[in-house]
């Protein structure tokens, strides 16, 4: 069924030499003859590296970067960073142009996993229309973007990357030498302007700049690509079954940023209104650019076609209200009433007299309009501009996003205690055993009459925390329910750590208790487990809340649903990846055989990172390897960092991840995954040796990160993570604390580190030895490659290993080694690493049946290929930098130099391995 008519690489490696002869001449005009001749001889040189792996060519490499000017060297680094930037740009015109030419060809070829492929599976597995029908109403994926410090490229360097994109999609399709002419030298413009702009940020963003930067994504790609998205599939079931369905709106996008305090002082409760009030000043601007549209376009008069009573009832209604008319052309009536919605929304915007009570007003107003076309026009052919009105504002409301408040555990035990001790009722809460402390929680829950009042005074902290439960309250009675859902609970290790954050929303009237029983509330409590031991524990935990009668009232009152967040990022840098992985898997069946015993439905909030070493990877793969059983209760996943701007940043490639999700997950929901070859897994034996893999590799991991007292001094030595704090890529603090224990240390640094210095063993290490023990010790390799061909879980880990291994490179990592004082130690470390990147990558291949890691995918192959002669310069060149810095004093002009030309190299590598955090 798949067939490709052109050859990937070779169209991408076209757009890859036309886009580099024009950087060639920037360099040159921009650094003369001396840099563009350098450059090609390092790209030389680090081509040979790759090709014949001699020791000579490293060093000559290496010789070479050492006799570069400082001023020359700087002009080096950034164009090499420029390179990678530029073959990202080229990467994403490919798979635009694949997926346009999927859409040219006739219907038997049709590009795997769309939504046309994922229609078409339903189809051919005879699932009938009341299937689909019951898929669609459990269909139902949020994803939420966030602030994580993961994006090393400035917003004002993507929007040049976005022009130099379309500019390039556009030189393919002129057909004249004139207009190929124009479009080359506005590419050239282009580059020359991101050759100009400084690259690092001097200051770190305030949290309303990263709102900003989150705005940008729903203003120029999420706004218009979710609704076409919807409308599609409804389009696609249509022409297959023949049959109207109802498509709801299953896809949302949310947003932390602005609301996620965890570790970050600079969001406070001002700052999250002032985030909505942004998100709502945006989507009214937006829903009044859209309605101007469809104003001009519904020119249809009443001396043409008859109108709906209803909307001339309406229209005098407006009328009368707002004292306007709407349209200078009272026959035209859809202008006269678009007119008068766009005087609403402008009422709105100002929170003014005649302003819509909400979003779902203005829904109906439009669907007056819709409802009253349909008198004189083609339902076969409906007006896709109003379609696609209605859809946004269904979509977005008046919120735009819903934004996701977090806060971690201590911080909620802090402030309940000091409450507790001021009202008399707990002298030292925080002293009390956990069962003392679910007494008293549940007492003070059970009693309607509220602690605190707005003349009680407490400590800066705790007057701030009780805003925030206030602000939360007033967000709901302002922009609507959904501006705020979820209030997300750090590092919950108990029961208390839930029932603490529904006193504080009983404190502002968020929870109530009636004296007949009931309960009344307005806000999902997610409790967040992170670490190894906290999945472990987590079915015990829910099972405990569910027990309490009160805790049961809270959520039938929140329609029986519970939403819990589960951590990729801490429980894969306690555990390691295998480990981290598959306590996840296992604490998703178990918690979710317990809610179901309950009959509550359970939400899985995915905290995934960009890296491999948190999660990462693309978004269909995340869904297919989860537990089937866990995905018809919805399924939430954060977007973050860099894979905002790889996956968001243009249209083509937001719908092209979009379908892909939406395609898995309708056919995993609809049933064809289970009833298919995947049957049979994951079997008992499976498991089985899944929990024996994993313990092994946790051994391993921790015998290395934990028990050896020398593993942090190689960290902090061979890798530049003291130097990322100075990188300025986001709001909150690299640690915890501001303290210098390994277990204050965020995950996001622990593994930027590990993918600069391209050693990567967050996603990696100790897989290996597990996968190696289990063979010795049963012999079964053929249960391994029964459990990679039809496991999804297994394969996405095994998958996910072969391209964490790629990017891993030991030769360019052993350079990191001499940056380290005790060589003996960087030594006999480094030599366990070696020797477990081979274990691994020879179970692997063992397991996959395959010659080479990255068969299986030989495009990524050869991308990886491509990247590194470009990516192993400014490595070596960083090795130098940062060695050297370590010597000057700091905040002399030498330092400030030397960091600043660091900093690039970061930039550079960043973007040339396609992960940071």
């Amino acid at each position: 069924m798949h067939q490709q008519k052109t050859n990937g690489n070779t169209t991408l490696n076209q757009d890859v030499v036309y886009l580099n002869d024009i950087l060639d001449t920037v360099l040159f005009n921009e650094g003369g003859e001396e840099l563009l001749e350098t450059v090609k001889y390092f790209r030389k040189l680090s081509k040979a590296l790759r090709d014949e792996a001699s020791p000579s060519n490293f060093d000559q490499l290496n010789q070479e970067i050492m006799k570069l000017a400082p001023e020359l060297r700087n002009k080096v680094i950034r164009a090499f960073s420029v390179n990678l930037q530029l073959y990202n740009i080229a990467e994403q015109n490919y798979r635009i142009r694949r997926r346009r030419e999927y859409q040219m060809e006739d219907d038997t070829i049709i590009q795997p996993r769309s939504l046309e492929a994922g229609v078409n599976e339903l189809y051919n597995h005879d699932i009938t229309i009341e299937q689909v029908e019951k898929a669609l109403e459990d269909l139902s994926l949020e994803l939420v973007i966030t602030a994580h410090p993961t994006e090393a490229t400035r917003r004002t360097m993507l929007r040049i990357h976005q022009r130099i994109a379309d500019l390039l999609k556009q030189w393919e399709f002129s057909y004249t030498r004139y207009d190929k002419k124009v479009i080359q030298e506005e590419i050239e413009t282009e580059m020359t302007i991101l050759w100009q702009t400084a690259e690092i940020r001097e200051k770190k963003p305030s949290v309303m700049k990263e709102v900003s930067n989150g705005l940008y994504f729903f203003d120029k790609v999420l706004f218009n690509v979710l609704p076409v998205l919807h409308q599609d599939l409804e389009d696609l079931l249509y022409e297959k079954y023949s049959h109207r369905f109802h498509v709801p709106a299953f896809l949302r996008f949310g947003s932390w940023i602005g609301g996620d305090r965890d570790g970050n002082p600079n969001v406070t409760a001002k700052i999250t209104y002032k985030t909505l009030k942004e998100q709502r000043a945006l989507v009214l601007t937006k829903y009044m650019e859209s309605i101007d549209k469809l104003k001009e376009k519904l020119s249809q008069s009443t001396k043409k076609v008859d109108v709906s009573e209803d909307l001339l009832e309406s229209i005098e209604k407006d009328k009368a209200e707002l004292n306007y008319r709407g349209w200078h052309k009272q026959d035209e009536v859809y202008r006269v009433k678009l007119g008068m919605v766009m005087r609403r929304l402008r009422l709105t915007s100002e929170d003014q007299p005649g302003a819509y009570i909400d979003a779902h007003a203005l829904r109906e107003d439009l669907m007056l309009i819709q409802d009253s076309l349909e008198n004189h026009h083609s339902k076969s052919n409906p007006i896709k501009l109003l379609r696609h009105i209605i859809r946004q504002v269904q979509l977005f409301g008046f919120h735009l996003a819903t934004l996701d408040v977090r806060n971690h555990s201590g911080e909620h035990e802090a402030t309940i205690t000091e409450i507790l001790r001021q009202v008399g009722i707990s002298e030292d809460y925080k002293a009390l055993s956990e069962g003392e402390k679910q007494h008293v929680l549940t007492k003070v829950l059970q009693d309607p009459r509220p602690l605190i009042s707005i003349y009680d005074e407490f400590s800066e902290s705790s007057q701030e925390m009780i805003e925030t439960f206030r602000t939360i309250k007033l967000a709901k009675d302002t922009f609507g329910e959904r501006a705020i859902e979820v209030y997300l609970i750090s590092m919950a290790e108990a029961v208390s750590d839930v029932l603490e954050v529904l006193v504080l929303a009983k404190e502002v009237g968020l929870y109530r208790v009636y004296p007949d029983g009931h309960v009344k509330s307005r806000l999902h409590v997610a409790p967040l487990l992170e670490t190894i031991d906290d999945l472990k524990n987590g079915p015990t935990i829910i099972k405990s809340l569910f027990d309490i009668p009160l805790y049961r009232k809270h959520i039938e009152a929140r329609g029986d649903s519970q939403e819990i967040m589960l951590g990729y990022s801490d429980g894969s840098k306690d555990g390691g990846n295998l480990t981290a992985n598959w306590e996840l898997y296992k604490a998703q069946e178990d918690i979710h055989s317990v809610a179901s015993s309950y009959g509550v439905k359970l939400k899985f909030f995915h905290g995934r990172g960009g890296s491999l070493g948190r999660g990462g990877g693309p978004l269909y793969s995340s869904l297919l390897s989860q537990p089937p059983i866990t995905l018809g209760d919805g399924v939430k996943i954060t977007e973050q960092g860099e894979v905002l701007s790889s996956r968001y940043l243009i249209p083509d490639i937001a719908y092209r991840s979009l379908e892909q999700a939406t395609s898995v997950l309708l056919s995993s929901i609809a049933g064809i995954r289970q009833t298919e070859k995947h049957r049979e897994m994951p079997s008992d034996e499976a498991k089985d040796a899944m929990a024996f893999i994993s313990e092994v590799s946790l051994k391993k991991y921790q015998d290395l990160v934990f028990n050896d007292d020398q593993f942090l001094s190689y960290f902090n030595q061979g890798t530049p993570l003291n130097e990322l704090g100075a990188l300025n890529i986001g709001s909150r603090p690299m640690k915890r604390k501001g303290s210098n224990r390994f277990e204050d240390l965020r995950a996001i640094p622990w593994v930027f580190a590990w993918t600069q210095s391209r050693q990567l063993i967050p996603a990696w290490y100790a897989a290996g030895t597990g996968l190696k023990a289990y063979l010795d010790e049963t012999g079964n390799i053929q249960l391994l490659r029964e459990m990679y061909q039809q496991w999804p879980f297994f394969r996405a880990t095994i998958n996910n290993l072969q391209m964490a291994l790629t990017k891993a490179d030991l030769e360019i990592a052993d350079a990191y080694t001499d940056m380290i004082d005790d060589q003996e130690m960087a030594v006999r470390i480094f030599n366990d690493i070696r020797d477990e990147h081979k274990i691994t990558k020879d179970m692997v291949l063992q397991i996959a049946q395959q010659d080479d890691l990255m068969d299986h995918q030989p495009n990524i192959k050869e991308s990886v290929r491509l990247r590194n002669p470009l990516v192993d310069p400014l490595n070596l060149i960083q090795v130098q930098l940062v060695s050297r810095l370590r010597q000057v004093q700091e905040d002399s002009e030498e330092f400030n130099e030397l960091l600043g030309e660091v900093l690039l190299t970061i930039n550079g590598i960043a973007a040339g391995l396609r992960n940071t955090g």
